[in-house]
């Protein structure tokens, strides 16, 4: 969901080093970033990561941190590491922020909320004007080994691209204390597989024992990397999910996609995608028969139908 901002970022010119979890490096593989600082939760050895970037920076050309997370932990890395920021004002964080910013009024997407921080953030900075608004729809670049690896896992399974569903029927950890895996899954997949359409998953290595009981008819795929699977979403006819991360990279890849809320809420954690159905709400989980009918009529009018 930061793609927009990273994006406008890059356009300034100027190089870029991402700091993020260890899992992002895959993701951004395909990306001209100048670096990446792989961040671990432990306070003392992310700021010596951040601080070496400092040290290593040309003479005169001071690096500027942009702190998309709203955490006090997140600002006082950078603080201590010397590395000026823009940021939200949230947890306290203003006499730490040098450009702290205000969120705005009302509610607003994650998208759209990191993308006014950016704007935010060059407008001070006095390096870009980017467009208002985020595109409409996210645009994930892909390296050229995702698609290799996803083509061996398709290749291996029997499977063309175009030619199978995909399911993701786990979501880690809970919301609010509530499970958030819609309990359709199985029902769902016999359905499908009945009218002979094929139903793959392809779980990471800690999840795969939660979807075999889950959903134990659907095709079993080999774990990706993360690269790997958005590209398999962009290479399934369909993909149906849980409002998880599987979610936010078939709406990067620009995979048709079903999302199942019923713990959370659509408006602000849904896919950033025009192609993207977003069925139930907050309290309530579609009924199978409807989300069985949603797929089969866009199975019906998909370019791969």
């Amino acid at each position: 969901m930061s793609l927009p901002s990273l994006e406008a970022l890059l356009d300034t010119g100027l190089p870029v080093i991402a700091c993020a979890r260890p899992w992002a490096r895959d993701l951004l593989a395909a990306y001209p970033l100048a670096g990446f600082i792989p961040m671990t939760g432990g306070w003392r050895a992310d700021r010596a990561a951040v601080r070496n970037v400092r040290r290593q920076a040309p003479a005169g050309r001071r690096p500027l941190g942009l702190l998309l997370p709203d955490s006090l932990s997140s600002a006082l890395v950078f603080r201590f590491a010397g590395i000026p920021c823009a940021g939200y004002r949230d947890d306290g964080r203003s006499l730490i922020l040098r450009w702290p910013c205000a969120k705005p009024a009302g509610p607003l997407h994650a998208v759209q909320s990191w993308y006014h921080l950016t704007r935010h953030a060059l407008a001070q900075w006095r390096l870009a004007e980017p467009a208002p608004q985020p595109a409409d729809e996210l645009c994930w670049r892909a390296a050229v080994a995702h698609e290799d690896e996803a083509s061996r896992a398709l290749s291996q399974a029997g499977l063309a691209s175009g030619g199978f569903v995909l399911i993701a029927p786990t979501a880690t950890g809970l919301h609010k204390g509530r499970v958030k895996v819609w309990p359709g899954f199985d029902s769902l997949t016999r359905s499908l597989q009945a009218r002979g359409l094929t139903v793959a998953m392809a779980p990471p290595e800690a999840e795969r024992q939660a979807a075999r009981e889950t959903t134990p008819t659907a095709l079993l795929l080999p774990p990706l990397g993360l690269g790997a699977f958005a590209t398999l979403t962009r290479r399934a006819a369909l993909v149906i999910c849980n409002d998880s991360g599987v979610s936010h990279l078939g709406a990067a890849a620009q995979a048709r996609q079903i999302t199942l809320f019923g713990v959370t809420d659509p408006a602000r954690t849904g896919p950033w995608s025009n192609r993207a159905v977003r069925m139930g709400r907050m309290g309530a989980w579609p009924a199978a028969a409807e989300v069985l009918s949603a797929a089969l009529e866009i199975l019906d009018t998909s370019p791969a139908a």
